[in-house]
């Protein structure tokens, strides 16, 4: 640490940073006025310095976080020299380091006494983006243009003059005009309240007090991870993770991740097939979040979480027109769940041979739904992101079973599902089913959390639904010998149903319509276990059936536990018997 910084401003300083960071998330939450923002907190906050480097990211959506670093310094490389107090600069391109079209980024740079010395940034999932359909996942897209508006980095904001023509050329494009109108002002109340503390900081310590805080911050993190790389041998694994068919005609597709340690660096190499013309294609920015997850997962360490984490890591997504490495016109706007989550499992599954007592299982992926209508209470267009419909459950660990329903994996814990009673003022909907699955978590010594099943029907109107992820096929992966004997009820699906009648189960992504007294159900999978199911304590099988977490037969067959349907005790004799049976 620098000589000149004593521990004690350091901590204040860093906890200034912090809190923050807090406000900034709290202003979105509070003044946002979309169920994305406002319920389901699908955003991200981040300070960087001048350089720019991330000093402090925000305990937000990791498949965001990652992507800013690449994407800051790209912004700020194309102004240049063009960068001024009160500039507000926005920003969602994928060809300019954004994640995908639908994360719009707003990037404030804050001057003191005349000198640049930190962003304040902050990324959400917009409702909308404009193109052929509502939220911006256009399952029939061939190429980017027909997923919705690219957003290159332009101000809006322009030495504090607001450019109104721009930001009406803008809203003018997307759908719930007015949501999109509120999320942006949220955005900037977030970056301006940031940017106040920040201000109030330098103004009480002095800009190279607090720039040398921030140096020992990101030296910091950088030996945290320098240790840890260090404390593996030096080498070369490989893993390689399976994305499932989207049933769209291209089959299963591959990824792979080659990882070498030597000392105290880290090098990851992505292979993947050739882009395609399918809304799953991952431009750089996106995927350096993907490598970050899987990095992260395995990593589990203490903060600060910032880019002096990743000072020794250095990372090669393969050559330019691949899946994970995409050129424009790839269509894209799947690519933060499918096929991040892929990437992610790939990445861990190779650091996990260096370490395998660092094992854990796989979160559930994706697959949830969009909707969109016309509300017959006020005749105003809404369409909306539910981010409900797309909670999945947590990998189990060496020490703990996963959690249940806080998925999906990119997102890692972030996102929030909301009451339903919000969702079903906000729009002209009834909410039949919102509750966790019975034996979707994978089995295991340790349990992997249960996903979750959201039900919905339109009211008095017809209404799109418009599905995207995966995780239908193969349930999310296990660890330390982690199997589940019933596969099947560990996968996700989209049931089209007429009231309790399940008319369709749908596997692919695709664009419905439905009318009123039609239904749309989503479920999603559970995580992956961890370790051997018949190591399982017996007493916590018990535990599980009788809080509903697993169902009698599964008890029997995954577990090798029988189980008193009067009383929920376990059967001794017999499930000493079941589990001599399967060796």
């Amino acid at each position: 640490m620098n000589q000149k910084i004593d521990p004690i401003t350091l901590a204040v300083v860093r906890g200034v940073l912090e809190t923050t960071q807090r406000e900034m998330t709290m202003t979105l939450e509070k003044t946002a006025r979309s169920s994305v923002f406002n319920v389901a907190h699908d955003y991200s906050n981040a300070i960087f310095n001048h350089r720019p480097e991330m000093i402090l990211q925000g305990q937000d959506i990791p498949i965001h976080l990652g992507g800013l670093i690449p994407a800051m310094k790209c912004v700020a490389e194309y102004f240049g020299d063009d960068i001024h107090d009160g500039d507000i600069i926005y920003h969602n391109d994928p060809a300019y380091k954004g994640s995908h079209i639908v994360d719009c980024c707003m990037y404030k740079p804050v001057f003191y006494k005349g000198e640049l010395v930190f962003w304040t940034v902050c990324k959400g999932h917009v409702t909308d983006i404009g193109g052929p359909v509502p939220a911006g996942y256009n399952p029939d897209a061939k190429e980017i243009y027909a997923e919705g508006l690219r957003i290159p980095p332009v101000k809006l904001w322009d030495k504090g003059v607001a450019r109104n023509d721009v930001i009406n050329f803008m809203l003018t494009n997307m759908r719930s005009r007015r949501d999109q109108e509120g999320d942006l002002r949220a955005q900037l109340g977030a970056v301006t309240v940031g940017a106040r503390n920040l201000i109030a900081l330098l103004d009480k310590y002095g800009i190279e007090t607090v720039q040398g805080c921030v140096d020992a911050l990101l030296d910091m993190a950088d030996r945290h991870m320098r240790d840890l790389i260090r404390s593996l041998p030096d080498g070369t694994f490989s893993a390689t993770a399976k994305l499932e068919d989207a049933g769209h005609g291209f089959g299963e597709i591959t990824i792979g991740a080659e990882v070498t340690v030597a000392g105290d660096e880290c090098r990851i190499t992505i292979s993947s097939p050739p882009q395609i013309p399918y809304f799953i294609n991952s431009y750089e920015g996106n995927s350096i979040s993907g490598v970050y997850l899987g990095l992260m997962m395995f990593a589990q360490i203490d903060p600060p979480y910032n880019e002096g984490l990743y000072r020794c890591i250095s990372v090669d997504l393969g050559p330019k027109g691949t899946l994970c490495n995409a050129l424009e016109p790839a269509p894209h706007v799947n690519c933060t769940t499918t096929p991040m989550e892929t990437l992610a499992d790939a990445v861990r599954l190779s650091l996990e041979q260096f370490a395998p007592e660092r094992a854990v299982g796989s979160w559930g992926h994706s697959s949830g739904v969009n909707i969109a209508g016309f509300d017959p209470r006020n005749n105003e267009e809404y369409v909306t992101m539910v981010l409900a419909s797309l909670i999945s459950g947590a990998g189990a660990t060496a020490y703990m079973d996963g959690w249940h329903s806080v998925g999906p994996q990119c997102c890692f814990g972030a996102l929030f599902s909301g009451d339903i009673e919000t969702l079903e003022y906000s729009y002209p909907i009834q909410i039949h089913r919102y509750s966790l699955i019975q034996d979707s978590g994978g089995a295991g010594k340790y349990r992997g959390g249960c996903g979750t099943v959201w039900e919905v029907e339109p009211l008095g109107h017809e209404m799109t639904v418009i599905s995207f992820g995966e995780g239908r096929h193969y349930p999310a992966l296990g660890a330390n010998g982690a199997e589940s004997s019933c596969p099947e009820l560990k996968v996700g699906c989209i049931e089209l149903k007429d009231g309790d009648q399940v008319l369709e189960v749908l596997k692919k992504n695709t664009i419905l319509t439905i009318q009123d007294g039609k239904r749309v159900a989503t479920s999603n999978p559970g995580g992956g276990g961890w370790g051997k199911a018949f190591e399982r304590d017996p007493q916590q099988v018990a535990a599980d059936v009788r809080n509903g977490f697993v169902s009698l037969q599964a008890a029997r067959a995954e577990y090798g536990v029988a189980i008193d349907p009067a009383n929920f005790t376990v059967q001794e004799e017999a499930t000493r018997k079941l589990r001599a049976a399967r060796g």
